[in-house]
């Protein structure tokens, strides 16, 4: 890991913003993040506010490595980028595509709690009549299924010939069982798994038990680029990078990742800007023809003013800032 700066340090340098969601996603509709500026540019560290201390420390760790560290060299200057269609009604499926600038690859959300299968496939259907045959369509359940729900959910959405299901079942046992009941069904959507991975004491369990054909990395949950590097390398598997809902100063370091990577067989959950009514920077990281291009994120000093978080969630965030700084000092946070 980076050498860990004086926590008066990172302070001294933090600012705490909240950005406004354009559309309710995973359960937010305001999205708060803390940015710290170093001598090697902006870091972020955004957990999300249900998470515990040692969880929410290799956020921090991921922070500190993009404002003080070097990220790992590209061997690619741009990488390919997947829409993001959250859990809406089908009839605004073609506003939601419509931010995203050349994507010929959607990620939909589905298992929204309070929805119905039905809703799911609605909006699934919609997604793939508006891209089109030749695109790529994969759904996201966020571990919101059980391993019967699921070989139904993928019996009826495979239909619409998804490229991936990310994260169907909840833990990695599940998982292995869900991949031998579609092998004993006939149903032929592979399986990526996200949060067995970001939230996992050992990451590359998956692997190890053959409950995935894809690993999804983010960079923040894995304490960095370095480190989400050294998960994949493990893993031995396909990998795509995704958001953790970032704003663009967490995307660039996204980006990073993805274009470090060895090989890049998906395209990448990173063009997720666009998800918020505003964001921190003057250029926001968000796709054009489908791309995005490897760089540093710069906030607007005038942006930052105007999204600054109340004075309560400053002193609540700068406070999580000091208790995720000692278990970082501490040792390990995984």
């Amino acid at each position: 890991m980076t050498t860990l700066p004086p926590v008066d340090d990172l302070l001294s340098g933090a600012h705490v913003v909240s950005l406004p969601m354009r559309v309710r996603f995973r359960g937010v509709d305001v999205r708060e993040a803390l940015l710290i500026e170093g001598p090697s540019g902006w870091g972020e560290f955004s957990p999300f506010v249900e998470y515990a201390d040692a969880e929410s420390a290799r956020w921090l760790a991921a922070g500190i490595e993009a404002a003080y560290a070097v990220w790992p060299a590209p061997v690619r200057t741009a990488v390919s980028v997947n829409a993001t269609v959250p859990a809406v009604g089908p009839d605004r499926v073609p506003e939601v595509l419509a931010r995203f600038d050349g994507c010929t690859t959607a990620k939909v959300k589905v298992a929204e709690k309070g929805q119905s299968l039905d809703d799911d496939v609605d909006r699934v259907a919609a997604v793939r009549s508006a891209m089109g045959a030749g695109a790529h369509v994969r759904i996201d359940a966020n571990g919101g299924w059980d391993v019967a729900t699921a070989t139904e959910a993928l019996r009826r959405l495979a239909a619409y010939h998804l490229e991936y299901a990310e994260q169907p079942c909840a833990t990695v046992e599940e998982l292995v069982e869900l991949r031998t009941a579609l092998a004993r069904n006939g149903i032929d959507v592979p399986i990526a798994a996200d949060e067995s991975i970001r939230k996992a004491e050992d990451p590359v369990r998956v692997a190890r038990l053959g409950a995935a054909d894809v690993v999804v990395v983010k960079v923040a949950p894995l304490g960095g680029v370095a480190a989400a590097l050294e998960v994949v390398e493990a893993c031995g598997l396909p990998a795509v990078v995704s958001s953790a809902l970032d704003t663009s100063v967490g995307i660039a370091a996204g980006v990073a990742l993805a274009a470090a990577l060895p090989s890049l067989d998906h395209a990448c959950g990173l063009g997720t800007v666009g998800l918020f009514e505003r964001d921190v920077s003057a250029t926001p990281w968000r796709p054009a023809g489908g791309l995005l291009t490897v760089g540093r994120a710069v906030p607007d000093p005038a942006t930052l003013e105007a999204l600054a978080a109340p004075a309560d969630r400053q002193r609540w965030w700068r406070d999580r800032l000091v208790r995720c700084h000692a278990v970082l000092a501490a040792g390990s946070p995984r």
